[in-house]
């Protein structure tokens, strides 16, 4: 994108306050990840936390909320998603404290939703392994742990549209959530 995903704005809002304030809808334990939490103290009324292990990609970041949470399960989206339903992501929080598993991760269009995911905190010891031998790609942690995959139709019951799965890697992708803000989402 060339510039920092979580302030472009969408729907009038930098895209990363739109995450948090659903997020703090959830639970009284939001954490930030980041390394730059200067950037953040302005418009977030939430914990912030840099990375454990820095320069370990989205992995060091689930372990490093995973360290500083409270509860035992962290769920854990990206700050580009902009979208989030609540209903979805209490459907996961449910599966994963019914049935104890250690990753509750969706499953949309074959792909594995690792930033819209809900991990337990017995993921620290597999994660920290994987960190220390650079294994940093996240599904690659699955092999580890007990995973729930959540399929596809099970998620459009509460997102038919599946936009809470929606992000922005690219200006394009930035314009059509911008859009779809603007039609009202």
């Amino acid at each position: 994108m060339g510039r920092d995903k979580a302030f472009l704005p969408v729907g009038g809002k930098p895209a990363a306050l739109r995450v948090l304030e659903r997020v703090a809808l959830l639970s009284d334990d939001v954490i930030l990840v980041t390394n730059s939490p200067d950037k953040y103290q302005s418009f977030v009324d939430c914990r912030i936390t840099t990375d454990i292990h820095p320069g370990k990609g989205s992995l060091g970041g689930i372990y490093s909320a995973l360290v500083v949470a409270r509860y035992p399960h962290c769920l854990v989206v990206g700050c580009d998603m902009p979208f989030l339903n609540v209903r979805v992501l209490r459907y996961l929080a449910r599966v994963a404290s019914i049935w104890d598993y250690d990753v509750v991760v969706p499953q949309v269009s074959g792909r594995f939703e690792t930033l819209h995911a809900i991990y337990s905190k017995r993921c620290l010891y597999p994660i920290e392994q994987r960190i220390l031998h650079s294994e940093l790609r996240i599904a690659s942690l699955f092999e580890d742990v007990r995973v729930c995959v959540v399929e596809q139709y099970r998620l459009e019951r509460f997102d038919p549209l599946l936009h809470s799965f929606l992000n922005m890697n690219t200006p394009d992708e930035w314009r059509h959530l911008q859009q779809i803000a603007a039609d009202g989402e």
